[in-house]
């Protein structure tokens, strides 16, 4: 496993997946898990998108093969966009396209913010828009609809009810498992088993720590900043995903000038276990455009 080295000194691991011919005018990709913090290995390779380009997925503080911070600040999403950096310049990129998922989504949009000129392409999949401010409850309407999509409807809805008041680790494990298929657009083979993953990729303390550090006239700078990026900017969204649902989405392509929106039908809030060859088609066309 090779590691980097932070503006910290902290020494941290990613993985390099595919060998696919990088240069000026096809750099490498950028992979950043969500969760928040949740081992980057849930990502897999983006449904086979390493035969396409090469990935660079890194471990951020406290999950997979990184080490726990020094000090619980260092978990805040601003910091891991400092991480991202460090990243950039050990391994030489000029500039390089960058993925985030989730809740890595803030993660990639401060980076943005602070180095718009390093960034060739951005993807931001199945964003929250928590740091535009927005809370959307669309999740709950798109749960809601799929009552009558089979038999562990039910048993989501009560494991996420008892997920609220739920503090055992082991028993918030079991809970997200029932909950699970609610992330996804059907709950066929490839979805149980990427769910069956999920409770020992969990960091609760870096979880804990990422929303922290950024106080309201941070968060307005970084949104002002983001509307002079020029980068192009495509989020993904999917119209089963009961996690984040769509209008965070559209809130978090708003903030951009230069970006586009682009919902995958059927697909739920992991698309590249849904849909891998329509993400994969989607996401190898846009990496293609010039800047």
């Amino acid at each position: 496993m090779p590691y980097f080295t932070s503006y910290d000194g902290a020494r941290l691991s990613y993985r390099v997946l595919g060998d696919a011919p990088t240069s000026w005018d096809r750099p490498p990709l950028v992979c950043l898990a969500g969760g928040p913090a949740r081992d980057a290995a849930y990502l897999g390779d983006i449904g086979g998108l390493s035969a396409y380009r090469r990935l660079i997925v890194p471990d951020s503080r406290g999950t997979g093969d990184s080490p726990a911070a020094a000090d619980p600040e260092e978990y805040a999403f601003p910091r891991l966009a400092e991480d991202v950096e460090a990243l950039r310049r050990e391994l030489g990129f000029d500039r390089f396209a960058l993925l985030a998922h989730d809740a890595a989504a803030a993660t990639a949009q401060t980076y943005a913010a602070a180095h718009p000129g390093r960034l060739s392409h951005l993807v931001l999949l199945n964003p929250g828009s928590r740091l535009q401010g927005e809370l959307p409850d669309d999740a709950r309407e798109i749960f809601a609809s799929r009552a009558e999509e089979g038999p562990w409807w039910e048993e989501a809805r009560e494991a996420v009810r008892l997920l609220e008041n739920a503090t055992d680790l082991t028993h918030v494990r079991n809970l997200l498992l029932r909950a699970a298929p609610m992330a996804y657009g059907r709950w066929d083979a490839p979805q149980r088993a990427h769910a069956a993953s999920e409770s020992d990729q969990l960091n609760p303390v870096p979880r804990a720590g990422f929303w922290q550090g950024i106080d309201e006239p941070s968060r307005l700078a970084v949104l002002e900043a983001l509307t002079k990026v020029e980068t192009p900017v495509l989020v993904v969204t999917g119209d089963l995903d009961a996690v984040t649902g769509m209008r965070a989405g559209e809130a978090v392509a708003e903030s951009f000038p230069n970006a586009r929106l682009h919902t995958l039908k059927g697909v739920g809030h992991f698309p590249w276990i849904d849909a891998p060859g329509s993400l994969t088609r989607l996401l190898r066309d846009f990496l293609s455009e010039t800047a």
